[in-house]
């Protein structure tokens, strides 16, 4: 595909230099309708990016938008804060109907600011409120947010130091399989947690993300995902599930952590819960955690009503009947066929291959090569990023709805990257 150059000067000449995506995929994008995105000169670009999993229904996706259509035409309420609304309460009614109850999960939930970084904040908070304790422990690689409270329990280096103040009461702990199996799991938290010398405040809290999508697609066992719940269950600490990326379906199920059978005492949706990708975040927890005082944490937009609209239609057109966990699952095994492939092609160059539904990510041993493909593949018509540490892993985040042949097409995009690479 030739590339023309696109009229970038009015982003240049007046946004900041924080952009960042744009300047990995030079282009101004002008439609996107499902998999598919449009940039103004009339090149077409297959996406396995999703908005960074805000739309795991596609770009525009009808039904949504027809919900969304006939909400605003009859003038429903755009902008409620935390007033009573129909659109909340159809959302509110859906959720637990469709979500919730088939679960057996009892969540209060709470609508904090629109984004992932709102409800986890809010999570956070919570749990030190509860708990009377300041310290949470997260993991190695983690990533919840770029406001300071989740800046604290992030691992990344570059992005803990934007916030240019010491980032406190947070303590990490060994995601899984840190040290390539050698270490028995949690040895070193168990004996921080026992021994009253080690300089261990007492846990209000641990967050972890099933799928670490920022830290490089770093996949927890549900055996370790058992222990850690029976670990904070024991230690009195509160289990945080960051579901924020991986959550609405992403790995499988609804909700990430369902293929483990635990029940984390505090959940943060945020991403694609809003379906049509607008801003919309939720922070689930146990009843008796409900301990808030009326306007004890606000915010002006979180009661986002389209977004509940397109919420709505999103749970009732694609949870009520079971069937997108197992599609889901199924184009995941097509993904993962595909990637094993490449990986035995090229078996010194590819570190690993690893994911869960449809999210996958492929790790290079040098560490440069993942940019190089995600920058050929945006050549070749294939919007991929790069995530991990050191930008090292290819990451693959294709819309739950992409069809097969939609797979087969970014797939063999995604083949003949790594060729070019070489």
């Amino acid at each position: 595909m030739t590339i023309t150059p696109p009229a970038t000067a009015v982003f240049e000449t007046l946004e900041s230099e924080v952009r960042s995506y744009c300047r990995s995929w030079p282009a101004v994008f002008d439609r996107a309708q499902g998999s598919r995105m449009f940039d103004e000169d009339g090149h077409v670009y297959l996406d396995f990016f999703s908005g960074a999993g805000a739309l795991n229904y596609g770009h525009n996706n009808p039904v949504l938008k027809r919900a969304l259509l006939d909400y605003l035409e009859r003038d429903g309420v755009t902008h409620g804060l935390d007033m009573s609304t129909t659109a909340k309460r159809a959302f509110l009614e859906s959720f637990d109907e469709v979500i919730l109850k088939p679960r057996s999960l009892d969540y209060k939930v709470m609508f904090p600011g629109p984004t992932g970084t709102n409800a986890v904040e809010a999570a956070l908070k919570l749990a030190r409120k509860a708990k009377g304790r300041e310290s949470i422990v997260s993991f190695t690689n983690a990533f919840h947010g770029m406001s300071l409270g989740s800046l604290a329990v992030t691992g990344n280096a570059f992005k803990r130091a934007g916030a240019g103040i010491p980032l406190v009461h947070g303590t990490p702990m060994p995601f899984d399989n840190y040290f390539d199996g050698k270490v028995p799991d949690f040895l070193w938290f168990e004996r921080l947690l026992e021994d009253s010398g080690s300089g261990l405040n007492h846990p209000a809290a641990v967050i972890v993300e099933t799928v670490q999508g920022e830290g490089g697609i770093n996949v927890a066992r549900p055996e370790w995902l058992r222990a850690l719940a029976d670990l904070c269950e024991r230690r009195d600490m509160l289990l945080i599930v960051d579901d924020i990326q991986m959550g609405c379906g992403r790995t499988g199920p609804f909700f990430s952590f369902e293929e483990a059978g635990i029940t984390p005492d505090i959940v943060t949706l945020s991403k694609s819960i809003g379906g049509y990708g607008m801003p919309m975040s939720l922070t689930l927890f146990k009843p008796e955690l409900d301990l808030w005082e009326p306007g004890e944490h606000n915010g002006t937009f979180r009661g986002n009503n389209p977004a509940f609209v397109t919420a709505t239609a999103a749970l009732d057109t694609y949870w009520a009947d079971g069937q997108m966990e197992k599609q889901t699952l199924a184009r995941g095994e097509q993904v993962e066929q595909a990637l094993r492939t490449i990986a035995a092609e090229h078996s010194s160059e590819v570190v690993e291959h690893r994911g869960r539904g449809l999210v996958w990510g492929l790790e290079f041993a040098d560490k440069a090569r993942a940019a190089k493909v995600s920058a050929r593949a945006f050549e070749l018509g294939l919007l991929i990023e790069t995530s991990g540490p050191e930008s090292e892993v290819v990451k693959l985040l294709p819309a739950l709805t992409t069809t097969p042949e939609e797979l087969d097409e970014g797939l063999r995009i995604l083949t003949r990257a790594v060729r070019d690479t070489v």
